[in-house]
Formats: C-alpha cells, structure tokens, sequence
C-alpha cells in the first residue's frame, strides 16, 4: 500500500514480512534487502535508504536474519554471494526478498509469474490489526482460496 515507503517504513516491512514467513513455512526467514548495488559497489542516495532500513531492522530485530544491500544475484546464488558479498550472513540463500519500493516489487513479481510460471499469491496485506488482503481484478478462485488460508493463519 506503500510505493515508495522511506527508509524506517522499509524496516518494518521486512519485519512483518520475516514474521510472516517464519509463521507461514515454519522456517528461518534469511531476508535480503535488494538494490542495484550489492555492498556499496556503487554509491547512490537511493541505496541510501536500503541501507538505513537494514541496520534498523537489525537494531529492532536481531533475531532477524538479515542482509542489504544486495543485488538478486548475490541474495539468490551462493557462487555470486561468495564473490559479491563474501561476508554475507545470507550466503545467497535468501527465502525474503525486500524490495526498495513497490515499483520494483511489482515488475519482480509479475516477470517471475509469468516467466517462471510461477503462482503469485497476494497481495499480502501486512501491519493491520486484523488480516486484509487484496485480491486483482483478474484473480481467479484458487487466489481467494489461498488468500483466505493465510488469512486464517494471522488471526
């Protein structure tokens, strides 16, 4: 619900996103912070914010397995992470991925949709009181179904 949620807000959408996958998948979230640059190869101010969220995420949730910034290759493939971000605690397996704005997100998830023939589920409403989900215009009835199955874990 947040395009471009600034440095703090980027935090605690990891946050929610870590907790809700250590609920959902009963697993360990290894959640990477993704951007263009992985570990300051290049310097931009808008690197500036992934950077910032992950050190407050880091701050407020040591218990998160962390890491950013990180581009998808080196938060995905071991071989690229030991030569990109040999000091990485992600170690290219990331199950999170945090992506700096819902522009990015958005285009990610639907080329992995299509390209991939993936199931895309969601989106997943997180930081309410109570579970809210959103469903597209051309979503079919698995979606409700498996919308209303995640739903029924976060009450």
């Amino acid at each position: 619900m947040n395009p471009d949620p600034n440095a703090s807000e980027l935090a605690d959408i990891a946050i929610a996103t870590a907790d809700n996958f250590s609920m959902l998948m009963n697993a360990q979230p290894k959640v990477a912070m993704l951007s263009f640059s992985t570990k300051a190869s290049v310097k931009h101010k808008i690197l500036d914010k992934v950077i910032e969220a992950t050190n407050i995420v880091k701050q407020k949730r040591p218990d998160i397995l962390v890491d950013g910034e990180l581009q998808a290759d080196a938060a995905l493939v071991e071989s690229v992470a030991l030569r990109k971000a040999p000091d990485s605690p992600i170690k290219g397996h990331a199950n999170v991925l945090i992506f700096p704005d819902l522009n990015a997100g958005n285009i990610a998830y639907k080329l992995v949709e299509r390209l991939a023939k993936a199931q895309a589920i969601g989106p997943i409403m997180q930081g309410l009181k109570k579970p809210m989900h959103d469903l597209s215009r051309g979503c079919k009835y698995m979606d409700i179904v498996y919308l209303t199955a995640i739903s029924s874990f976060q009450v």
